[in-house]
């Protein structure tokens, strides 16, 4: 049986360097890689490129990275809970990439399953499809997208097993399942570990061949991006 399991978050970030392009998983702050956030943070890797549907929040996520300065590129689809990021962004010190986030999403897939490159219509017309190649398909015109290309992509699940098979909850499953696979190595930040053949085989969302790290993470914070409550 094939153990894809390592002992720490250290173990499985080796191998990640400055100025290298990374998938990080989740949406908004539910089902991002804390661990993996943190470690990096402690590595003190820089000049990252980070694909993310959006950019965490100034004390947590990859607001994290943003403040100590370890990124040089944001691609995203959403950024509007950062104040850090802005700040670089319009001060020119943070070079951004804004895309349509079903553009994003399928750009994560196609590198997943070894499609090249795509025609979509979103973005024709705007400031998206500026450069690019645009062709008409029954009467629409689509702008041709490119696959993504990361060293690392680091996504977290709610279970995993030994064979890097595995499974997630509720929102996590927005942008986590097409970014494993979708670059040279995945490395998968679970909440809880279990032995090859104990999960429903039924149930698995992602199976082990897109992932060639796991471990289990620790003390998840799971913060709320913006708490909504009813007045009594």
């Amino acid at each position: 049986m094939i153990n894809k399991k390592v002992s720490s978050v250290q173990e499985a970030l080796q191998g990640i360097e400055d100025n290298m392009t990374l998938m990080l998983g989740g949406f908004g702050l539910c089902g991002i890689p804390e661990n993996a956030i943190a470690e990096l943070v402690q590595k003190q890797t820089k000049n990252l490129t980070c694909i993310s549907n959006n950019a965490g929040v100034d004390d947590f996520g990859l607001g994290l990275l943003l403040q100590h300065k370890q990124i040089k590129k944001m691609i995203s689809s959403y950024v509007g809970e950062n104040a850090e990021f802005e700040r670089q962004m319009l001060s020119g010190e943070l070079e951004v990439e804004l895309i349509p986030q079903g553009t994003l999403a399928e750009r994560c897939r196609a590198a997943q399953t070894g499609i090249a490159a795509f025609f979509t219509p979103a973005g024709y017309g705007t400031e998206v499809a500026q450069g690019k190649e645009t062709r008409e398909f029954n009467g629409k015109m689509h702008v041709l997208e490119h696959a993504f290309q990361a060293d690392f992509s680091i996504v977290k699940a709610w279970k995993g097993d030994t064979a890097g098979n595995l499974i997630f909850k509720g929102t996590a499953r927005n942008f986590n399942p097409c970014m494993a696979g979708a670059a040279k190595i995945t490395i998968a930040e679970v909440e809880e570990l279990v032995e090859a053949g104990t999960l429903d085989p039924n149930q698995i969302h992602i199976p082990g061949i897109f992932v060639q790290r796991i471990f289990q993470g620790k003390f998840f914070e799971k913060r709320i991006e913006q708490r909504t409550t009813r007045k009594k």
